[in-house]
């Protein structure tokens, strides 16, 4: 289960994520100093405009401080992102901002243990590994089997690699965005 963030521990993370785009893309940063939060915790940064996704980048991990994987995550979603050219200044007023803070990772035997909406899932099979967060397949209204193949797929392996020695983990994230 993933622990749950105060709202002011969420809207430290935000303005905190918000700082950091900023200067990856060289505008103003007001933020003074990062918020003072000791949980250590993988998290992925989204960028959108308007209802599309304009950057998204993340961290599985564990092993580092929040404010450190969110301060990083945000910064590469504004810059280095493969999918998409560096978030402009003319794009950077329109950014809403969301983060998900990623629970701990539970091996999947079955598919009935995955529920859509509630856990994100992570396939992997040698060096191939790929992330899909919970609310990926709430967008796109997909079933179990759909959610588990595109995951198959984001890392680069066949749909159906799950059946055939991939390995599969679901994991709960705490979503929050900016208010648009």
């Amino acid at each position: 289960m993933v622990q749950t963030l105060g709202e002011g521990q969420r809207q430290a993370l935000l303005q905190l994520a918000r700082a950091a785009v900023a200067r990856a893309i060289g505008m103003p940063s007001t933020l003074a100093a990062p918020p003072a939060i000791a949980m250590r915790a993988g998290a992925f940064v989204s960028l959108h405009l308007g209802h599309d996704l304009r950057g998204c980048i993340g961290y599985l991990e564990a092993d580092s401080p929040l404010v450190d994987v969110v301060e990083r995550c945000a910064a590469s979603a504004a810059v280095s992102d493969p999918r998409f050219p560096s978030l402009s200044a003319t794009e950077w007023p329109r950014v809403t901002i969301e983060i998900s803070v990623l629970g701990p990772l539970e091996l999947v035997a079955q598919i009935n243990e995955i529920e859509i909406g509630r856990h994100g899932l992570v396939a992997a099979l040698g060096v191939h590994r790929g992330l899909l967060l919970p609310q990926v397949a709430v967008e796109w209204n997909w079933t179990a089997g759909e959610f588990i193949e595109h995951t198959c797929r984001k890392a680069g392996l066949p749909g159906d690699a799950w059946r055939k020695g991939a390995t599969l983990h679901k994991f709960e994230a705490d979503v929050f965005a900016e208010k648009t």
